[in-house]
């Protein structure tokens, strides 16, 4: 019997390694550490119901455990083979009880390649990986495959970059090849500075040896003895077991110098980026690897023809490589019928917000938002209505309820009005502002600006003061159009992909809630009850019994009035703290 640990970056935060020391430690206690293993395991993916323990080989999936649960898991389930039901998942929807993963509809819909891994294997053990076809890819492009083979494979895949371009991977790779030099690098970029996005860090947590063996892969096709992973110094547990990945697959003769007698030479280093969102765009990756700011630089020269230390340079993202030992080994041409014609495979996203499930999950190419948000995610938290999706990050836009019915793939989130992006996903309801949405973005875009093109430095600096003026109840129908004109610019003049994509959430949420914009311009008013400028504390005079409850707990005496008498509140002195309302217990006051 196997206990399998989440052992990713989440469960971690909420205490799954003392889980796991804990059921060791019992097992010890009870003379089982022979028959029973604890493994640790990368992301199962269902961060909601973190830390998550599944039991093999009956499948059991406990969720939410805590250490003070290891002695009844241990004394009841293993020891007397009972489940412990208060532990299994609770679907919010049937209001049933479930206890293998493969009945949930979290998991139903979800076809995982770049994710196979993760939750299956112990991402420190070699081994594992092998047992699980693991460098059997590599083997048989080194023996079978000259490099214009392999490149002919991953453009027939048709698989496309899932860093957010979308370009054609065995097009950049062809590109490589093509361009000679005495040295070639193969970059994995895995800085991922989107807000809410966690799909690289979950699969370099857990299965990093995929990416390793896709990058050896692709330095046999375009000749290249050198792979680069740049990845942001934030996420030490992924770099950890990349570390110890990198070891044992030097100590297995998996990286090195004449990889499987073949005569072909392939290592990997490090370089650790400091969190700089911009760095996501490979040229500005490419510079600071260099030593140099995180800038981008007009193209072309294209990293293919001049890139790192000014030779020919393969980018390519985490999750792009993780696809590639599946298509060498199950063939291009079954990876093509996943999907459609123009986005092939399939797609991970960190599903996050005002949502049941929240989680990592990955879908084939053509699934609808419907489908993900309902039947993959649950449904809105405390049975909220939907009021909007933002896919693609700070990149993206913000999708209503009628572009649920779109097929998620690169081509039809475009044509709404959003993007694919690295695969961000987050959910709003109808307590969400999509002013102060779009506010947040470009808060964050102002913030992580590289400053070399004035249309972002400059221009997202005026859409933000723009957004402030609207939010604050400031804002005219004039400061609209500007709004819109500006943002146009921006997506024309900008230097980078980054700074382009940048007044996304601005443009969508202009198109798609015009009308919310409108409330705040010409009613001075938040639809959503967000923007504290916006809002105005009222007692109700009817329900005020005089308690003096409210008035104790203002922090800035606000509230004025007699025992057993209405209050009053001074909108002057009001912080619009809340306070006053969560303590109130009569609904005697309200927001208008």
């Amino acid at each position: 019997m196997h206990l399998m640990v989440c052992g990713g970056t989440g469960c971690r935060a909420s205490a799954s390694d003392t889980i796991e020391q804990k059921l060791k430690n019992k097992l010890e206690e009870k003379n089982l550490e022979n028959d029973i293993q604890v493994v640790t395991t990368g992301c199962f993916g269902f961060c909601e119901k973190g830390p998550i323990i599944k039991v093999l080989p009956d499948n059991t999936f406990y969720t939410q455990v805590s250490p003070d649960d290891v002695d009844e898991i241990i004394e009841e389930h293993i020891i007397k083979g009972r489940q412990l039901t208060r532990l299994l998942y609770k679907d919010p929807q049937k209001d049933e009880t479930i206890a293998d993963a493969k009945d949930m509809g979290f998991y139903k819909k979800q076809l995982r390649i770049a994710l196979r891994n993760c939750g299956f294997i112990n991402p420190e053990n070699i081994e594992e990986y092998i047992a699980r076809d693991g460098y059997e890819a590599l083997g048989k492009v080194l023996t079978e495959m000259q490099p214009m083979d392999v490149i002919d494979a991953v453009k027939t895949s048709g698989i496309r970059g899932r860093g957010g371009g979308g370009f054609p991977t065995g097009l950049k790779w062809e590109f490589a090849y093509n361009n000679q030099s005495d040295q070639k690098y193969v970059v994995c970029n895995a800085d991922e500075g989107d807000p809410g996005a966690f799909m690289d860090r979950s699969i370099l947590e857990g299965d990093p040896h995929s990416v390793i063996e896709a990058m050896s892969i692709c330095g046999y096709s375009m000749g290249s003895d050198t792979g680069i992973v740049y990845i942001r110094a934030e996420y030490p547990l992924a770099i950890n077991r990349l570390k110890t990945a990198i070891n044992q697959a030097r100590e297995f003769g998996l990286l090195g110098e004449d990889i499987m007698g073949s005569g072909f030479n392939f290592d990997i280093q490090l370089r650790y980026g400091a969190g700089a969102f911009v760095c996501g765009e490979e040229t500005a990756l490419i510079h600071s690897m260099e030593g140099s700011r995180g800038e981008p630089t007009i193209k072309p020269p294209y990293p293919a023809a001049s890139g790192y230390l000014d030779k020919p340079t393969n980018v390519n993202n985490v999750e792009t490589f993780a696809n590639i030992p599946v298509i060498i080994n199950k063939g291009a041409d079954w990876f093509a019928k996943i999907g459609n014609k123009n986005s092939t495979g399939t797609k991970v996203f960190a599903l996050a917000g005002k949502i049941n499930n929240v989680g990592l999950i990955e879908v084939p190419m053509g699934t609808t938002l419907r489908e993900v948000i309902f039947e993959i995610g649950g449904g809105i938290k405390d049975n909220k209505k939907f009021k909007a999706v933002q896919t693609g990050g700070p990149s993206g836009g913000c999708l209503t309820e009628e572009h649920l019915d779109t097929p998620i793939d690169f081509d039809n989130l475009l044509a709404a009005g959003s993007m694919m992006g690295s695969g961000g996903m987050i959910v709003m309801d109808e307590e969400d502002c999509m002013v102060s949405v779009a506010k947040f973005f470009l808060d964050f875009t102002v913030e992580e600006s590289c400053g070399k093109c004035a249309p972002c430095r400059v221009g997202n600096k005026r859409l933000y003061e723009l957004l402030t003026k609207i939010t604050d109840g400031k804002g005219t129908r004039e400061d609209l159009d500007i709004l819109r004109n500006q943002s146009n610019v921006i997506k024309d003049t900008a230097l980078c992909g980054l700074g382009q994509s940048s007044p996304s959430p601005v443009l969508s949420t202009l198109n798609n809630f015009y009308e919310e914009y409108l409330a705040h311009v010409e009613e001075e008013r938040c639809p959503a009850g967000q923007c504290k400028n916006l809002m105005k504390y009222i007692i109700d005079e009817e329900n005020c019994v005089g308690c003096t409850a409210c008035a104790r707990v203002c922090p800035v005496g606000a509230i004025t009035g007699e025992k057993k008498k209405v209050h009053e509140i001074d909108p002057n002195l009001c912080i619009k703290c809340g306070a006053c309302m969560d303590k109130c217990k009569f609904n005697a006051i309200f927001i208008k």
